[in-house]
């Protein structure tokens, strides 16, 4: 992978290979040091995608026992763990490749990894497939793959190999929400290189919301671990101690791009409604608002009158988007306070049908389990008055 200078602090890919280096941190302003870009995610599951669960079920089950033993998850889960070789260019002399991890998760040979490494997601406006992908078992023996789909927004990619092409031990999935600070994990993957390696470290952090390498918007409840990512670990499985996937190892953040213990991994539950849409539709669909807010904390809300202590105080609107003919506005005037700017009259947004907004994340969570063309209810705070907005939202794409 070839990386465009670091600044003093850089995110990069943890995937080894020739692709040009993936676009860094905040691309297009859309999301500024305090405010958090709320337009994510999803459609809810189609029935058709309730049914694509059946078929990536695995046989694993959870490791026996409370303790933590990184020997005996080596030996269950990394037969199931693989390295995946993806050749960008038609013609095989002059073709590049990227090279990352992925992890078997049905009998039927779905594998998961990261959109980067089986796409240019991230080097330009629209994501382009690898033109071949080929996948190493622990053995050593290959197969090629098929690219189902990807999802940019949540860095999450699936192919499938035929099961007839080679065994297959499909690793079990486990709950994200469910990690807490302090637990031990192990990553699985084939950092610069060297095929079904062992890290082993802790959760530092849940619910962290960070650049994404292969979109313009923030990706939300991101695992922070302090295990060793490295290039080629991308798309790799991070195990709880009963051996279950909760996330898929993606970042570094790294001042000499080498790990120094701060890693992260998509959160598996992400992961899983992407998966389920791929296999259902090849795609997915992500709902769409148009609009930037920052945290309203208690002592903003006291320094510049706002009528409630917390929600989400909206920054930007972007024009002609589903908040703008909402009806949400920007703020006209802002004021200084411990440090920073903030808005002084900024509407806040403190629910969404009904749920409450404490913060600027509460909206993506929230959205993410909405569909485009949804409508949807914002109840917001103006002034002294609460509207309730109604909002019919869009679909995002990877070019706006």
């Amino acid at each position: 992978m070839r990386f465009a200078p670091f600044a003093v602090l850089a995110v990069v890919c943890a995937v080894l290979g020739g692709l040009a280096a993936l676009g860094l941190g905040q691309l297009t302003g859309w999301t500024g040091s305090s405010s958090t870009t709320t337009v994510f995610r999803a459609a809810p599951v189609t029935p058709t995608a309730t049914a694509a669960t059946a078929a990536v079920a695995p046989n694993a089950k959870p490791l026996a026992g409370n303790g933590f033993s990184s020997a005996a998850i080596y030996a269950n889960r990394a037969p199931g763990v693989v390295t995946i070789v993806s050749a960008f260019g038609s013609d095989p002399e002059s073709a590049t490749q990227a090279q990352g991890s992925g992890f078997v998760v049905s009998p039927q040979g779905y594998i998961l990894t990261n959109s980067h490494v089986i796409t240019d997601a991230g080097s330009g406006a629209v994501a382009k497939p690898a033109d071949k992908v080929f996948v190493e078992f622990q053995d050593h023996d290959r197969a090629e793959a098929k690219i189902v789909g990807w999802d940019v927004f949540d860095d999450v990619g699936l192919i499938k190999v035929d099961p007839s092409a080679h065994a297959l031990v499909p690793v079990p999935l486990g709950n994200s929400a469910a990690a807490v600070v302090g637990e031990p994990v192990a990553a699985i993957g084939s950092p610069f290189g060297n095929e079904d390696s062992l890290g082993v470290g802790v959760v530092s952090a849940t619910h962290r919301s960070i650049d994404s390498l292969t979109s313009d918007f923030k990706l939300v409840d991101a695992i922070q671990t302090d295990a060793p990512i490295n290039h080629g670990n991308s798309g790799g499985p991070l195990f709880d101690a009963r051996g279950r996937v909760i996330g898929i190892n993606a970042q570094i953040r790294s001042q000499s791009g080498q790990a120094e213990g701060v890693g992260f991994a998509v959160p598996i539950n992400s992961a899983r409604r992407s998966m389920q849409q791929l296999i259902a539709s090849g795609s997915v669909s992500y709902a769409y608002v148009g609009v930037e807010t920052t945290d309203l904390t208690p002592a903003f809300a006291r320094k510049f009158g706002y009528p409630v202590s917390h929600g989400a105080v909206v920054t930007g609107v972007v024009q002609g988007s589903p908040a703008d003919r909402a009806g949400l506005r920007e703020p006209t005037e802002h004021g200084q306070a411990l440090g920073i700017e903030f808005p002084k009259n900024g509407d806040v947004i403190v629910a969404i049908d009904g749920r409450k907004v404490l913060g600027s994340e509460d909206i993506a969570r929230i959205v993410t389990n909405l569909s485009p063309g949804q409508v949807t209810h914002f109840a917001v705070e103006r002034g002294q008055s609460r509207l309730d907005l109604p909002l019919r939202l869009g679909e995002r794409s990877e070019t706006h």
